[in-house]
C-alpha cells in the first residue's frame, strides 16, 4: 500500500489564488483516481464553500486539536469520486490562540491528523491554510511533505517568496519537520496579454528553475465564478483554460511525486 503524501499550499498574502489552487487541484488529482482528502485550515473556509459543502460548528480539525471527538468522524465526502473533505468552521480561527498555549504547540496539527494519514484511505492530502503565516499554517507545514506556494504573477507576490521558503529551512533546523521540502511554486493569475505575467514567471524560472511547476494557471473570470456555485472549474467549466491548467498541474504533481506507485 502506498503511503499517504501531505501537501501543504501555503502563501502570507492572501488573494494569490491559493485556496482555488488547493480545491481545484484536489479535485483534479480525484479526477486521475487519486484517493485525496483536502483539508479546509483557513476559518473563512472558503475551500469548504468552494465544494458547495455547508459549514458545521464542531465540524472541522478544531474540536480534536481540544481533545474532543475524533478526526475520522470530521470528514465528509464531497459527492465527488475520490475526493473527501474536512471542512472548516469559523471556531477555528481560536485555535492560533489555544495551540500556541500548548506545549509542541506546532505539533498539534499533526499529531490531530495523524489518524487520517496513517488509515491508508488517502493517496493525497491537500491542505489549505490561512493567508498568513500564523499558527495554523506553520502547524500544517510542520504536518506535511512537501510545500506548494501558490504565487500571483506580479512582482509585489516575488518579495512575500523569500520569506515563506526561509520558513522550511527554519522548521527543518529546529527539528520540528526533518524531512519537509518545498514541493514547487505554482505560478497563478497569469495574464498573457501583459509583459509583466511573463516577466514575473521568467524570474522565477531562472532563480528557482527546479521548483517551479511547467504549468502556468491563467486569470480567467470562470475560475473566480465557480466557487460562488459550488463547483470546481471542472463542473462549472470543464472547456475553460483554467480546468486544462489544472488538469495539467495535477498530471505535473502525480509524475514529479510518483503519486500513482502501489
Amino acid at each position: 500500500m502506498a503511503s499517504t503524501t501531505v501537501f501543504t499550499i501555503a502563501n502570507q498574502k492572501g488573494g494569490v489564488g491559493k485556496t482555488t489552487t488547493a480545491v481545484n487541484l484536489a479535485a483534479a488529482l480525484a479526477e486521475q483516481k487519486i484517493p485525496t482528502l483536502l483539508i479546509d485550515l483557513d476559518p473563512q473556509a472558503n475551500a469548504t464553500s468552494g465544494l458547495g459543502i455547508e459549514k458545521q460548528e464542531g465540524r472541522s480539525v478544531y474540536p480534536v486539536l481540544l481533545g474532543e471527538g475524533q478526526i475520522e468522524d470530521m470528514v465528509v465526502e464531497t459527492g465527488r469520486k475520490n475526493l473527501s473533505l474536512l471542512t472548516s468552521e469559523m471556531d477555528l480561527a481560536a485555535a492560533e490562540i489555544e495551540v500556541a498555549q500548548r506545549e509542541d504547540y506546532l505539533l498539534q496539527l499533526k499529531q490531530a491528523l495523524a489518524p487520517l494519514f496513517d488509515s491508508g484511505s488517502y493517496r493525497a492530502v491537500v491542505i489549505d491554510c490561512p493567508p498568513a503565516l500564523g499558527m495554523l499554517s506553520m502547524n500544517s507545514l510542520a504536518a506535511a511533505d512537501y510545500l506548494l506556494v501558490a504565487l500571483q504573477c506580479e512582482y509585489l507576490a516575488l518579495e512575500g517568496l523569500g520569506q515563506i521558503l526561509s520558513v522550511v529551512d527554519r522548521l527543518k533546523d529546529a527539528g520540528v519537520n526533518d524531512h519537509l521540502q518545498v514541493g514547487g511554486i505554482i505560478m497563478t493569475m497569469y495574464d498573457m496579454r501583459t509583459n509583466l505575467s511573463r516577466e514575473v514567471v521568467e524570474e522565477v524560472k531562472t532563480n528557482l528553475p527546479e521548483q517551479i511547476f511547467d504549468t502556468v494557471i491563467p486569470r480567467t473570470v470562470r475560475l473566480s465564478e465557480a466557487p460562488s456555485f459550488g463547483q470546481t472549474i471542472f463542473e462549472y467549466d470543464k472547456s475553460n483554460p483554467g480546468a486544462t491548467a489544472y488538469r495539467n498541474l495535477a498530471k505535473e504533481i502525480i509524475k514529479r511525486f510518483d503519486l500513482k506507485k502501489k
